[in-house]
């Protein structure tokens, strides 16, 4: 199997042998019989190790993003921290990127710092300052691309040989392209994680993350022992049911993401020609500074737009609570609309850093409603960001907004 979508509905998805059921069983159990002492059946002995509903969807989305090995876990964040004491040791240092997610930097900065990591935020679209950033005890450098909520792309390629030639890792949060749209394996990446939450499972219904790994030695020892060693002793893994629903995202993980993707272009072209919108992000906008390298680095421009309001803060407030399909969410990737306003929300985390997100932007998920009542929706919303920046001059109070 080659082909996207083949891989996408078929790896790891094996028929039941037993009843002939198309779909595989979701095997909602804890433990497993053995036919002697450690004599096991088919390699399980206890789900925190194995169990056939997780390795499918570990199989499937290993196949697309065609690494050696797949692992699921709980959330995002379980991913992330999972693959971080993996391959991390006290007094390692790491490069992240300036824009990404707020709990990216929470778990490193808050939570690994005090095992003696360090870590340097650096605009990783800027290889200069990259490899400035270097230190001999760098271990890995951590880069979204596209990010998040900037939606700024980096150089896979250039960063892989930047890391290569300094003997560390180099890390992709994958989350916003997906493997549909970007493989980073293929540009030398050592590691891709997801939060399966998002795209992968598209529906907004489960919680869960993966970590998918090239074939590549870090410290004596590849990378996939070191992961799934982290899986199976830190225990963070995703349940059967959980897993389960991943699965069934994904197969249809290619048809969404070509929805999202042409959907998101007509918004974004749209809310370009709005008085109303003072700088839209998109990358399959020709005006977005890095166009020409997402459209050599992706198959797709993706589905997340984010745009910043004339009007400012007042103006952005207005906009996140005044929807009815853009509903005012943290998540996004779903096959519903979503809006955020991510300097309180998704970015908290970052207020008062170098890296605090500003105050006059939104952040929109589209989903595959119809483009028609999408733009319908969001020029509701700009009227009501229009009239609270008015009532904002003439300091007078906002109306109450109806909930979305």
């Amino acid at each position: 199997m080659s082909g996207f979508n083949t891989l996408a509905v078929h790896a790891g998805q094996h028929k039941d042998p037993a009843t002939g059921a198309v779909i595989p069983p979701i095997y909602q159990t804890s433990t497993f019989i053995q036919d002697g002492i450690n004599v096991l059946r088919a390699g399980h002995e206890y789900s925190r190790g194995s169990n056939p509903t997780r390795n499918g969807f570990e199989e499937q989305l290993n196949a697309l993003e065609r690494g050696v090995a797949g692992f699921a876990f709980a959330s995002g964040i379980a991913a992330e921290d999972a693959l971080l004491r993996a391959v991390l040791a006290p007094d390692d240092h790491i490069i992240l990127g300036a824009d990404g997610y707020g709990g990216t930097h929470r778990l490193i900065n808050n939570l690994h710092r005090k095992w003696g990591i360090s870590a340097s935020t650096v605009e990783l679209t800027d290889l200069s300052a990259a490899a400035a950033a270097l230190r001999p005890n760098t271990a890995l450098i951590w880069v979204e691309t596209p990010s998040n909520p900037l939606l700024k792309i980096a150089d896979l390629s250039a960063l892989a040989s930047l890391v290569r030639e300094h003997g560390a890792l180099l890390v992709v949060d994958n989350t916003f392209a997906t493997p549909y749209l970007q493989r980073p394996l293929d540009f030398g990446a050592h590691a891709v994680i997801h939060s399966t939450t998002k795209y992968i499972g598209g529906h907004s219904d489960v919680l869960g993350g993966a970590v998918i790994v090239a074939d590549y030695l870090h410290r004596g020892q590849s990378l996939a022992e070191a992961v799934g060693y982290q899986q199976f002793a830190g225990g963070a893994v995703a349940g059967p049911q959980d897993a389960y629903l991943a699965a069934r995202g994904l197969k249809t993980l290619g048809l969404r993401m070509e929805r999202h993707c042409a959907t998101a272009l007509e918004l974004a072209r749209w809310l370009q020609t709005r008085p109303e919108v003072s700088r839209v992000y998109y990358p399959g906008l020709p005006s977005h500074p890095d166009h020409r390298l997402a459209a050599t680095q992706q198959r797709g421009f993706g589905g997340i737009i984010s745009l910043q309001l004339a009007g400012g803060e007042h103006a952005a407030r207005a906009l996140a609570e005044s929807m009815e399909y853009f509903q005012l969410s943290v998540s996004l990737g779903g096959v519903e609309s979503l809006v955020c306003y991510p300097r309180e929300m998704t970015h908290a985390s970052t207020i008062g850093t170098p890296q605090q997100i500003p105050a006059d932007l939104v952040r929109l998920s589209v989903g595959i409603e119809e483009p028609a009542d999408l733009i319908a929706d969001l020029t509701a919303g700009l009227a009501a960001a229009h009239s609270a920046t008015s009532l904002a001059t003439q300091n007078l109070p906002r109306p109450a907004m109806a909930s979305a």
